[in-house]
C-alpha cells in the first residue's frame, strides 16, 4: 500500500515569527486520520524569522531530530549543550526523563528553514542525551545516506528508537532504492524539487506513506532533496 499526501493537505500555522507545516496532528492542528505513522509522531516544517525563536521549554520520553535546510539553528539545553546547527548537520536529542531547551535564529537577515522530527522511543525513562553530526553533500548525492539508526551504523547518529532515517539528493538520471522488511512502515517526505516514489509523482512538501511494501524506488528526480524513514509497524 502506498498513500500520497499532498503538501496542501498538511496543517499550517502562521505565528508571524514562525511559519509551520504539520504533517501530523500537533498543537492547534488536529486530524484524527493523521496522528503519526508507525512510531513517527511529528514532522514539522518550520521557518523561523530572523532574530526570533522558541524560548526555553521542556520535553520528555521522545527522540527529537532537527534537520536544517537553510540558515542556522541555535540550540541551548539543560544538558549544557550550546550548539549551532547548519545545513548538512543532523541533531538528535533524547528527551528521556526530561530536558529543557531553546532554539533560535540569531541571523539578522536570513530565515532558518528546518524540519523538527519526533520519533517515539523504544525505551522510556532513559538519561537525556545529545548527538550532532555533519553529512557532506557528496555523501547524499545520487544515493540514500543513512543519517540516523538504532546502532549508529555507517557513522549515523544513534537513536533510542526502532527507526532509521535516510537523506538523498537526486537529479536527472540519478535514482536510489531501499529494501524494506514487509511488516514495517516507511515514510518518504520530499523537502524540495520533484521526485517519483514507486512510480508516484511528488512535488515539494508531498509525502508517501508505505505499508506492506518491500522496496522503495526513487526516480525522476529534479533538484530533489528527500527524507526517507524506515519505521516500526
Amino acid at each position: 500500500m502506498l498513500i500520497i499526501r499532498k503538501s496542501s493537505e498538511r496543517g499550517y500555522a502562521d505565528h508571524g515569527w514562525l511559519k509551520s507545516f504539520h504533517s501530523f496532528s500537533f498543537a492547534g492542528y488536529y486530524d484524527p486520520k493523521h496522528m503519526g505513522w508507525g512510531n513517527l509522531r511529528v514532522i514539522n516544517e518550520d521557518r523561523i524569522a530572523p532574530g526570533t525563536g522558541f524560548g526555553t521549554h521542556g520535553h520528555r520520553d521522545m527522540e527529537i531530530i532537527s534537520y536544517v535546510v537553510s540558515g542556522n539553528l541555535a540550540h541551548k539545553d539543560s544538558m549544557g549543550n550550546v550548539k549551532g546547527i547548519p545545513p548538512g548537520d543532523v541533531q538528535r536529542m533524547s528527551a528521556g526523563t526530561g530536558v529543557q531547551h531553546s532554539e533560535f535564529n540569531h541571523a539578522p537577515n536570513e530565515t532558518t528553514h528546518f524540519f523538527q522530527i519526533w520519533i517515539e522511543p523504544r525505551k522510556n525513562g532513559i538519561t537525556p542525551g545529545y548527538e550532532q553530526k555533519t553529512f557532506a553533500v557528496a555523501d547524499k548525492q545520487g544515493v540514500l545516506c543513512l543519517l540516523v539508526s538504532p546502532d549508529g551504523a555507517s557513522g549515523s547518529v544513534q537513536i533510542n528508537a526502532d527507526a532509521k532515517l535516510y537523506s538523498g539528493l537526486l537529479d536527472a538520471s540519478q535514482s536510489a532504492t531501499l529494501e524494506l522488511e514487509g511488516q514495517r512502515k516507511a515514510y518518504v517526505h520530499l523537502v524540495r524539487g520533484q521526485l517519483s516514489v514507486n512510480g508516484q509523482a511528488l512535488t515539494a512538501g508531498d509525502a508517501a506513506l508505505l505499508e506492506g511494501e518491500t522496496r522503495i524506488a526513487l526516480t525522476q528526480g529534479v533538484g530533489a532533496e528527500v527524507l526517507v524513514f524506515d519505521l516500526a509497524p
